[in-house]
C-alpha cells in the first residue's frame, strides 16, 4: 500500500504525531505508540481523542513497516525544504506584530524539537530559515532577543535550543496566543495548519541586497 499523499491532502509528519525523532528505532516507535494509544483511545474518558487516535494508528502503521517507512521518508525528504504553511500567515509579516510572532514561532519550533528528541533539541539558523521561509536578516534580531532573555541558548555546534525559561514562556502564553496554539496544535496533528483553515497570505518579504536594492523573497 502506497503512502504517497493524495492531491489536495495535507501532508502529515508522522514523526511529530508520535513525538519521536526521524532516527528513532522500531522499538522506540512501538513503545511510544503504546503509551500514546492508551492516552488517546476513545474508551479513555479523560484524555481520549478519536481523531488523534486514528491519526496515531496511521502513523504507527506506516513507521512500523520498513517498506512503508522508506517510501514515507523519501516523500518527507522532498518536502523538507518547504516552509511550514503556518508561517505564510499575515501575522508573520514585517512590523512589530510580525517580530513578536516570529519570536513565539521560533520558541514553538524549538519546544517541539526538544520534546521530540531531548538528546538533540537544537535547530540551526539555516533550518529555521527554511522552515519559516524568512531570510536570515529577518531572524537575527529575533534570535538576539530570545538569547538575551535566556529563552534560547546555543549548543556547541551553534544550533539553537529552547531553555527551561523558554518552555515556561511558551506554556504560559499558549492559552491566549493564536500563533503558539496553531504551531503546537499543528505539531500534535503532524501539520502546522489548523484543520479546514487556510492561512491569510502574508505580503512578500523584502530582503536588502548587498547593493542596497530590495529583493522579494518568495
Amino acid at each position: 500500500m502506497e503512502t504517497k499523499t493524495a492531491p489536495n491532502q495535507a501532508f502529515v509528519d508522522y514523526y511529530e504525531v508520535l513525538q519521536i525523532s526521524p532516527n528513532a528505532e522500531l522499538e522506540t516507535v512501538k513503545r511510544v505508540y503504546k503509551m500514546l494509544a492508551v492516552r488517546l483511545h476513545p474508551d479513555n474518558s479523560s484524555t481520549g481523542d478519536p481523531d488523534r487516535f486514528l491519526l496515531l494508528k496511521r502513523a504507527f502503521e506506516t513507521l512500523s513497516d520498513p517498506e512503508k517507512r522508506a517510501r514515507y521518508d523519501y516523500e518527507l525528504s522532498t518536502r523538507s525544504d518547504q516552509p511550514l504553511p503556518v508561517f505564510e500567515m499575515s501575522e508573520f509579516a514585517v512590523g512589530v506584530d510580525g517580530e513578536m510572532n516570529r519570536r513565539i514561532g521560533i520558541l514553538c519550533l524549538l519546544y517541539n524539537a526538544r520534546r521530540s528528541d531531548e538528546d538533540n533539541p537544537g535547530i540551526s539558523i539555516l533550518d529555521l530559515e527554511k522552515i519559516m521561509g524568512f531570510p536570515r536578516e529577518h531572524l537575527t534580531f529575533t534570535l538576539w532577543y530570545l538569547r538575551d532573555r535566556k529563552y534560547v541558548a546555543n549548543s556547541q555546534n551553534s544550533d539553537y535550543a529552547i531553555t527551561s525559561d523558554g518552555i515556561d514562556y511558551v506554556e504560559e502564553h499558549l492559552p491566549t496566543n493564536r500563533v503558539a496554539y496553531k504551531l503546537l496544535k499543528g505539531a500534535e496533528d503532524g501539520t502546522a495548519r489548523m484543520p479546514n483553515e487556510e492561512p491569510e497570505p502574508r505580503p512578500p518579504v523584502r530582503a536588502r541586497t548587498r547593493h542596497g536594492a530590495d529583493a522579494v523573497v518568495q
